[in-house]
């Protein structure tokens, strides 16, 4: 495995320098793209050569744009009649934030080259998507379960995909999705006649199996830093009780001028409650989880990127493979529960050469992770003592708007949907698949007459 331990943000590698079609080198100008980050200059050599890349490098240093450059070489110097309207490339991304990024990412370095890029993810209008794709694409970004779902009905094929890319592969792992993308690794042409390129935070034993199975030989090139965190990010951690949270969440970003603020908590009830208190407290705020609407998470991630929104709250939903320039600060209103996730997390601050701070409040429910935490990243956070000021009382949050299908009483009930129910559980008889019938009632009889 060869390894780079270039800590700056850009190397002495020019882009002009490479062996890129005219059209690419355009797109790099028109991006303001002069200089390689350490994990381009180290994977591009080797994939622009037709080699297969196994790349590690930290959240936030480029790894898209290195895959998109070699796609676009490679699609634009051997041009393929036969495809047709069939996609010639292929990114399989975790997340539709992280799909969504990467194909705005390859607009803004694709200008002009004529290559047409597809997105297929869940969570919009199934039809629309269906649409573009028959119409043709050459590059389909998109998540592994709407991409299938598509090529079982034959919307496409996958004949004459040409470079195939596997973006954020240990969190495929984490999200269960590993079936899905062996079933489309062994749906490619032979390893023989396509490429394949596979980038990840860690490279961890699981990532390698599948790299060495589905993959030709691939090159393993990982950018070694001495911290696994970004170097540029200012920790610390705070110890309130629960009950403090919010109090010192809320003094925390009244001190902060001209910012733009990340906080993550680990459930939707808990996004849900910060963002109500931020705003009634006079803090502009917004929240995403899995329970917002696609289109709503678009509009919303997109008004914070354009900083129309100073104050974010998201769960991990939104901690990986985003890049939203100029975060200023992170802040764990609740730990994560896992390492790699605090990594990631603080991660959307400090990217390329920026600084940061990063802000965690070790509470009672969650401060037992810390140590897990400070041993994989390999140093202990610095502690910080809450003033008395930060637990000044604040406005409790206004009350949670109703829902429209949150009727009551008679009817459906709350959110529930017309119908039989379908009881699952274990020794229901039939297998758990019979509706529940309503049982009939018993007639009431008669007191019996008594003597006397």
């Amino acid at each position: 495995m060869q390894e780079n331990n270039d800590n700056k943000p850009l190397t002495d590698l020019a882009f002009s320098t490479l062996d890129l079609a005219p059209k690419v080198q355009d797109g790099l100008r028109t991006a303001g793209f002069s200089h390689a980050t350490p994990i381009q200059a180290l994977t591009l050599p080797y994939a622009l050569e037709g080699k297969d890349v196994a790349g590690q490098a930290q959240t936030g240093t480029g790894k898209t744009a290195a895959f998109l450059l070699t796609i676009f070489q490679r699609l634009l110097e051997a041009p393929n009649e036969e495809a047709g309207t069939n996609p010639r490339a292929l990114v399989l991304a975790p997340t539709r934030e992280l799909a969504l990024q990467i194909h705005k990412d390859a607009v803004l370095l694709g200008t002009g080259n004529g290559l047409k890029l597809g997105l297929a993810y869940g969570g919009v209008d199934y039809e629309k998507q269906r649409k573009a794709l028959q119409d043709g694409v050459d590059i389909l970004i998109g998540t592994p379960g709407r991409i299938i779902d598509y090529f079982k009905q034959k919307v496409f094929n996958l004949h004459y995909i040409d470079v195939m890319v596997l973006d954020e592969a240990d969190r495929m792992f984490d999200l269960g999705f590993i079936k899905d993308i062996r079933y489309v690794l062994r749906r490619l042409p032979p390893l023989d006649k396509r490429q394949c390129l596979m980038f990840s935070a860690t490279l961890s034993q699981r990532v390698l199996e599948l790299a060495y199975e589905h993959m030709n030989e691939p090159e393993l090139l990982k950018v070694e830093t001495e911290n696994v965190t970004a170097d540029r990010v200012q920790q610390s951690v705070y110890y309130p009780a629960n009950e403090e949270k919010l109090p010192m969440l809320v003094g925390i970003l009244r001190r902060i001028e001209n910012a733009r603020v990340m906080v993550f908590a680990n459930t939707r009830v808990a996004t849900d409650r910060i963002q109500r208190t931020l705003e009634a407290n006079g803090i502009h705020a917004a929240s995403i989880s899995g329970a917002v609407p696609q289109k709503k998470r678009q509009s919303l991630m997109r008004r914070f990127h354009d900083g129309e929104i100073p104050v974010l709250v998201a769960t991990d939903v939104a901690a990986r493979g985003l890049h939203i320039p100029d975060v200023t600060h992170v802040i764990n209103f609740d730990l994560p529960q896992d390492a790699e996730d605090y990594v990631h997390r603080i991660g959307r601050t400090a990217r390329l050469g920026a600084r940061g701070e990063a802000i965690s409040f070790a509470c009672e429910n969650y401060a037992f992770h810390l140590p897990e935490i400070e041993a994989f990243i390999g140093y202990a956070i610095p502690v910080e003592q809450a003033e008395s000021e930060l637990l000044e009382g604040i406005e409790k949050a206004a009350p949670r708007p109703r829902r429209k299908d949150d009727s009551r009483g008679r009817g459906r009930g709350r959110g529930r949907q017309p119908g039989p129910r379908l009881d699952h559980r274990a020794g229901s008889g039939g297998g758990g698949d019979k509706p529940n019938t309503p049982r009939r009632r018993r007639r009431r009889r008669p007191p019996r007459k008594t003597e006397g």
